[in-house]
């Protein structure tokens, strides 16, 4: 059933089918054209919009750098400590050139994926957006800890004396004689910088894998949590993996996963909604653009409804003064006919 917007009558479908098929193709049509917003179209503007984003991205980068090229706090490291600090030096099992690899460019592949699927410019830019967002803030965070802290790393000694001779300062402080790149590195164990980096982009891709699936729609799908894990699972291993190489202690990979993932968090959450929510499986500038082109296009149709009534209640009024004016004039017809009998002595 609907209400006529210049009679206010109830129609039916059946009534008139053909008027009620169009307006359904036409809502269709304007659906189709809201969901498809592709980066040659709308590409442009997006981005336009969110110029001073990618700005600061651009200083985000350059703060990394140079937290990396200073030096970090050299933290007294006495004979006493040098019992926890003893382990082998060895090779990374994980290449720091790697974690680039598997947690910015591979979920940036998943993003494309979901692009050339669903044709939304708003949903790759802001998940490409947020995940850089995410791998630089945890960087940044990452590198100033490492270097106030000035922790130093389990495989430290051999760090500091290569050929096993340890040799201490009056105050007992260690004076070491090797290569000063790798010394520099010894004292930043805390926290690990790969697992941090693998948790922060790793942690918002199972985000957004879990929005886009839809794995807290209440169904009680497991599969879909596996797939959620998955990313989380690999973060997980290439943290072990700083353990097993003795580059890491066991705290400091725990606390690079925690400011990993939680980083990751809040800024997934920036440009999309939970992953529980019902609209969690598109970003807030896609919902928002939704609800900005419906209101353009129910304006017009507000505006011919009340330009319709607007009439309709002209025209009744009109109607009236017509009917009161012949009353009008009938009674003042009347009323001149008294007068003219009322003289004339007929009245």
């Amino acid at each position: 059933m609907g209400i006529s917007a210049v009679t206010g009558a109830h129609f039916s479908s059946i009534n008139f089918p053909l008027i009620d098929t169009k307006n359904e193709e036409e809502f269709r049509t304007r659906e189709v054209q809201l969901g498809s917003h592709t980066v040659s179209s709308h590409g442009y503007a997006v981005a336009r919009t969110h110029k001073h984003d990618w700005l600061i991205l651009l200083l985000l980068v350059l703060i990394v750098i140079s937290l990396y090229i200073i030096h970090p706090f050299h933290r007294f490291v006495g004979k006493d400590m040098m019992t926890d600090l003893k382990y082998p030096l060895k090779s990374n099992t994980v290449p720091a050139w790697a974690i680039p690899i598997y947690a910015i460019l591979l979920p940036i592949v998943i993003f494309l994926g979901v692009y050339i699927r669903r044709r939304d410019v708003y949903d790759l830019h802001h998940a490409v957006l947020g995940l850089l967002f995410s791998v630089l803030i945890t960087a940044v965070f990452t590198e100033a800890i490492k270097n106030a802290v000035g922790r130093p790393r389990p495989d430290f000694f051999w760090r500091c004396f290569p050929d096993g001779k340890d040799v201490y300062d009056k105050w007992g402080d260690v004076i070491c004689h090797g290569d000063q790149k790798v010394i520099k590195e010894g004292y930043k164990s805390f926290p690990s910088g790969h697992t941090s980096g693998s948790f922060s982009g790793l942690g918002f891709l199972s985000l957004y894998l879990s929005g886009k699936i839809k794995a807290f729609d209440r169904k009680g799908h497991v599969a879909k949590l596996c797939i959620v894990f998955l990313p989380l699972l690999v973060a997980s291993l290439v943290g072990i993996s700083r353990v097993d190489d003795y580059w890491h202690h066991w705290q400091d990979v725990f606390a690079g996963g925690l400011l990993g993932l939680t980083v990751a968090t809040f800024c997934y959450l920036q440009f999309f909604p939970p992953p529980y929510h019902s609209e969690g499986w598109g970003p807030y500038a896609y919902f928002r653009m939704l609800e900005e082109s419906r209101g353009m296009t129910q304006v017009p149709s507000v505006q011919n409804s009340g330009q319709a009534q607007l009439a309709e209640a002209q025209a009744e009024s009109q109607e009236e003064q017509g009917f009161h004016g012949c009353m009008g004039l009938t009674l003042s017809r009347d009323h001149n006919a008294a007068l003219n009998d009322f003289e004339s002595g007929r009245g």
